[in-house]
């Protein structure tokens, strides 16, 4: 695992964790990284600094990285488990979940993409969505 300090626009930094740096590429590369205090899909890497532990330190500091990958594996199971019997719709989440609030449609459990502005609208309208804590591989992408 690796950590990224990330810069937006507006000069909002922010820490992202990413198994490598061509997953943090291809996440960029594909949207799917956003600044969490304006929506800006347009991410950069920001000027980061190493951390180098004192000597008595090292040995915490070297079993980080073991921590925060077990973390994030518990996260995504936990996220796998959320979203078992959860139907994926893609680009039309923000359509469906809409149509879900307003009852022209039989309520269930979907996940997909939305853009921020789409997100910002449905929590406007009440509508009742969240972000996963981690980026879901469409479908059609895992064959």
């Amino acid at each position: 695992m690796i950590v990224f300090d990330l810069r937006c626009p507006d000069d909002h930094v922010f820490e992202t964790w990413f198994a490598s740096s061509e997953a943090f590429e291809g996440q960029r590369a594909g949207g799917l990284i956003a600044c969490p205090l304006c929506g800006s899909t347009d991410i950069t890497k920001a000027v980061m600094a190493p951390r180098v532990a004192p000597k008595g330190e090292r040995a915490a500091a070297a079993a980080a990285p073991d921590q925060m990958k077990r973390a994030l594996e518990a996260l995504a199971a936990a996220q796998a488990r959320a979203l078992e019997g959860s139907q994926w719709v893609g680009s039309r989440f923000a359509e469906e979940a809409r149509s879900m609030h307003l009852g022209e449609r039989e309520h269930g459990s979907i996940h997909g993409q939305a853009t921020p502005a789409e997100a910002k609208a449905l929590i406007d309208e009440g509508v009742p969505v969240a972000p996963l804590p981690l980026p879901v591989r469409p479908p059609e992408s895992l064959n």
